[in-house]
């Protein structure tokens, strides 16, 4: 037996010192997964993996909000929580298609509505018709009203960036005269 006063045996330091270590490790993990690092998804790469094909969203009978933006930028993934938002709020009402203006994939439709910056929205109403047009980042007010007034078919709101789309032909009111429009910009120069 030992005398009082003195240290217990060095198993019981063992099992001390691993208990501390279990302690430790859970406090490190709970941290992480608090700060969200478990969580290796960002809302945009969420948003982007979740997305529905364009040619399905705009044949659903739903309207659709189309992002194309890069993951490099900052605009868009600083709207990247209120795109998220929305889409969980206006799921089954509405699709949001995000595509990567880095992917190949997509270049016809990088052509086919002009992208020449990001975050760039197109708006297609329930039948796929385009209604409108967004350059550069949007609030989350913004980006609610937006989505508000395409799922009840209402005008886009007048915020700056924001309009109809129209090509050369429909302003000049002759249906296939001119040439078609291109941009002298690349869809990584935004500003």
């Amino acid at each position: 037996m030992a005398p009082s006063g003195s240290s217990p045996p060095s198993s019981l330091g063992r099992t001390e010192r691993m208990v501390l270590a279990a302690v430790a490790a859970v406090l490190v993990l709970l941290m992480l997964w608090l700060r969200g690092g478990l969580h290796p998804e960002a809302p945009l790469e969420r948003l982007a993996r979740q997305s529905p094909e364009l040619t399905v969203a705009l044949a659903d009978g739903k309207p659709t909000v189309v992002e194309f933006y890069a993951d490099w930028c900052e605009a868009c993934r600083s709207m990247a929580p209120a795109m998220e938002r929305i889409e969980r709020q206006q799921r089954g009402r509405m699709d949001v298609v995000l595509l990567n203006v880095d992917n190949p994939r997509w270049q016809p439709e990088l052509e086919r509505y002009a992208v020449n910056g990001i975050p760039q929205l197109e708006f297609f109403d329930a039948a796929g018709g385009s209604v409108g047009r967004s350059l550069g980042a949007r609030s989350g007010p913004e980006l609610e009203a937006l989505s508000t007034a395409l799922i009840d078919g209402q005008p886009l709101p007048q915020l700056a960036g924001v309009g109809a789309v129209s090509t050369l032909a429909e302003a000049s009111g002759a249906e296939g005269i001119g040439p078609p429009t291109t941009s002298q910009a690349g869809p990584r120069s935004h500003g």
